[in-house]
C-alpha cells in the first residue's frame, strides 16, 4: 500500500524531535535510539539506576569571574589594603565594614557585608568556604576556563564532569528528568557521551507539543505509540522515551507552579532557586540542577556591581536553603556555589579589577561541616600578580562524588584526588 503520509513512521523515528519539548537538549535522546534500543524496556523510569536515590546535587554557577577577595575579605592581611586602596572592604567595626564570624577557619578573614545572607548560613551551621580553589597552569579566558571547570580536565575539552557521572552510574541510559539546567542551553558539565540534561529558561517552554503539530505529524506519531504489544525494539524505545518525555515536562510545570515556602528576594537568581526548591518539593527523580547568574566580570566601577550582585547570591541561597528546611529537604540537598575563576590582586585603574585565578568555592546543606576549609592564599606570594591556588577543584569534585553522590570519583574524573573533610 502506498503510504500517503509525509511523515512516515519511519521519517517520524529518524525526524521526530519536534514532538517531546521546547527544552533544547530533549531531542538528542531521540536521535540516539539506535543506542537506546538496546536498553531493557521500562529503563525510563523514575527510578534512577545506579544513583543515590535521595540525594540531590545543585550546581549555582557565577559567570564572569567573581571577586572572592572581596566576597570573602581577608582584612587580617595588610596587602590586602595596599593592592586595593579605594575598592576594599574596611575592617570589621567599621563603617560597612566586612562581617566578622566565630565560625572555623574564620581568623582574619570576614564576609562583605552585601553577603550577609551566605554569612548566616555560615552561622547557622549550613554552609562552608574552601579557600583558594583552582588548578594547574591557570586560564584567564572565561570560556576556556568554564570548560575547564565544566570537563573536569584542564588539559583540554571533554565531556562534562557531571555527565561522565551519569555515564558511569545510569550505565548510559538517558532519563530526560536526572538532570535540569535552568536556561536556554545545557552547560558542559551536564554532557556525557551518552547522556543529556533538560534545560529551559521557564517551565513553561518545557511542554508537550502534540496538540500543536499538524495532522500528518499527529498521525504518524499515533501510529509509533498506537500499539504496545509491538515487538520492534527502536519503536519501543522511542515510544517510552516520548511518553516519559510528555510526562516529564507535565511533572515539571505543574512543580514550578508550586507556592515557595520561604521568602524569596526577587531576581534571576532568585528565581532559579524557587523554580528548583518547588520541583525538589514535588519529589521529581531530578537528582542533579544547575542554575547560573552571569555579570561578575568587574573590570570596571566594581563596588557598587559587585554589592548588588552578592547581595541577591547570598540572599537567594537563604531562601532556598529555608525553603528546602521548610519541606523537610535540605538533608537531600547539597549545594556548590562556583565562579571560572577569581580576580586579580590588585585593582586596577578603572576602580576594578582584572581576570585572576583562585578563588573561594561555597557548600551549602546540613551535611555540610561549617567553616573555613583549606589555605588562604598568600597575597605576597603571587604568580605574576595573581594568586597561587591552594585546593585543586578536583579535590572538590572527588569529596562530592565519593561523599555525596557515593560513586567512585576516579571513574569520572580519570585520576585520583585527595578529598576534603567537609561533608559528613
Amino acid at each position: 500500500m502506498t503510504e500517503h503520509n509525509p511523515w512516515s513512521r519511519r521519517d517520524f523515528i529518524q525526524r521526530g524531535t519536534v514532538f517531546a519539548s521546547m527544552a533544547s537538549t530533549v531531542p538528542v535522546f531521540l536521535q540516539q535510539t539506535a543506542a537506546g534500543a538496546a536498553t531493557p524496556l521500562g529503563a525510563l523510569t523514575s527510578s534512577i539506576p545506579g544513583m543515590a536515590q535521595d540525594r540531590i546535587f545543585v550546581v549555582v554557577q557565577l559567570g564572569g569571574g567573581n571577586d572572592g577577595l572581596n566576597t570573602i575579605v581577608p582584612h587580617g592581611m595588610d596587602e590586602y589594603y595596599r593592592k586595593r586602596p579605594s575598592i576594599s572592604i574596611s575592617k570589621p567595626g567599621t563603617t560597612d565594614g566586612a562581617l566578622a564570624s566565630g565560625v572555623r577557619g574564620a581568623e582574619g578573614l570576614g564576609f562583605n557585608p552585601a553577603f550577609s545572607g551566605f554569612k548566616s548560613l555560615m552561622d547557622d551551621g549550613r554552609a562552608a568556604v574552601i579557600q583558594g580553589v583552582g588548578y594547574p597552569n591557570p586560564n584567564r579566558s572565561h570560556f576556556s576556563s568554564m570548560d575547564i571547570w565544566h570537563s573536569g580536565n584542564p588539559n583540554g575539552r571533554s565531556e562534562g564532569w557531571l555527565g561522565r557521572y551519569f555515564d558511569n552510574t545510569c550505565n548510559g541510559t538517558p532519563d530526560p528528568q536526572a538532570a535540569v539546567a535552568i536556561g536556554s542551553t545545557s552547560p558542559l558539565a551536564l554532557i556525557g557521551r551518552q547522556t543529556r540534561a533538560v534545560s529551559f529558561e521557564k517551565p513553561e517552554l518545557y511542554r508537550w507539543t502534540g496538540e500543536d503539530i499538524d495532522n500528518d505529524m499527529k498521525q504518524a506519531y499515533r501510529g509509533v505509540t498506537g500499539d504496545p504489544n509491538k515487538a520492534d525494539d527502536t519503536l519501543a524505545f522511542l515510544r517510552r522515551t516520548a511518553m516519559d518525555a510528555q510526562i516529564s515536562s507535565s511533572k515539571v510545570r505543574q512543580a514550578a507552579s508550586l507556592a515557595p515556602l520561604a521568602s524569596f528576594p526577587g531576581g534571576n537568581l532568585s528565581d532559579q532557586l524557587r523554580m528548583v526548591a518547588a520541583m525538589i518539593r514535588a519529589d521529581l527523580p531530578t537528582r542533579v540542577y544547575y542554575v547560573t547568574l552571569g555579570g561578575f566580570d568587574t573590570h570596571a566601577n566594581q563596588a557598587g556591581q559587585h554589592a548588588r550582585l552578592l547581595q541577591q547570591v547570598g540572599d537567594s541561597l537563604k531562601a532556598f536553603s529555608d525553603d528546602l528546611k521548610a519541606q523537610g529537604n535540605d538533608g537531600r540537598v547539597l549545594t556548590m556555589v562556583f565562579s571560572e575563576f577569581g580576580r586579580r590582586v590588585a585593582q586596577n585603574g578603572s576602580g576594578g579589577t582584572d581576570h585572576g585565578t583562585a578563588a573561594p568555592l561555597y557548600l551549602i546543606g546540613p551535611m555540610v561541616k561549617p567553616g573555613f576549609f583549606g589555605r588562604h592564599p598568600s597575597l605576597t606570594d603571587l604568580d605574576s600578580g595573581d594568586l597561587k591556588y591552594t585546593t585543586d577543584f578536583r579535590q572538590v569534585y572527588a569529596s562530592v562524588l565519593e561523599d555525596w553522590l557515593k560513586t567512585d570519583s576516579a571513574a569520572v574524573l580519570h585520576n585520583r584526588f585527595q578529598k576534603l573533610n567537609v561533608i559528613a
